[in-house]
């Protein structure tokens, strides 16, 4: 069967990531490739920014339609294809999940991936080496972050309560790619809340191919 959708980004990001947890989640069937008609795409090359005027990732394409923002990207996946809804019918409940996917992808992003994974990711020291200083000097920032997302959690299975939602999508991948780092027994000890969710998020079918990836 041929994809449904192609998610353009390399499955690396934690965004594609995203994205293609609501794909599996919901059974839409999607390939993921940095890349249009075979073509390689570089960030902000002029394909690119026709799809994504903001030259981020990812963005999605479905036929004759483009999409960007990963929340916005996993709202139209849930509203476009049959499978689990990813958001609550309730206008209120689904507000909150439209906030917390918000401020997961601003600010827990921010902290987490753009000022600390990044910098294990792609090194900017000598010779490509890690900059403690920097991981040092980022690693408040990322323990206020993941206490604000305990809190919210407490004693729920997921991120906005009882039901999977987009919002578990968004903020999965970060604490599977944080949960990879030196440091990450003291930011997320075993038995914590967060990490008992991380646990739980790996252990749902979603996350065999969408956590896995290394393109």
């Amino acid at each position: 069967m041929s994809a449904k959708v192609h998610i353009l980004g390399p499955t690396f990001s934690s965004f594609v990531r995203s994205v293609m947890l609501c794909c599996e989640e919901k059974g839409i069937s999607y390939e993921t490739k940095f890349e249009i008609d075979g073509q390689p795409l570089s960030l902000n090359d002029e394909t690119h920014l026709q799809y994504h005027p903001f030259g981020k990732i990812p963005a999605l394409i479905h036929g004759e339609r483009s999409v960007f923002e990963t929340a916005t990207i996993c709202r139209y996946l849930d509203a476009t294809f049959d499978g689990p809804a990813l958001q609550p019918t309730d206008i209120y409940q689904r507000a909150e999940v439209d906030e917390w996917a918000a401020a997961l992808s601003i600010y827990v992003d921010k902290a987490i991936v753009r000022q600390y994974l990044l910098e294990f990711a792609f090194p900017k020291g000598p010779e490509g080496q890690v900059r403690l200083d920097k991981v040092t000097e980022a690693e408040p920032e990322v323990a206020r972050m993941l206490s604000i997302v305990e809190k919210q959690l407490g004693d729920n299975d997921f991120i906005c309560g009882s039901e999977y939602t987009y919002a578990d999508a968004i903020l999965t991948p970060m604490l599977d790619y944080l949960s990879g780092t030196p440091n990450a027994t003291s930011l997320m000890p075993n038995n914590s809340v967060l990490m008992d969710y991380l646990l739980r998020m790996r252990a749902r079918p979603s996350a065999v191919n969408a956590l896995t990836s290394d393109s």
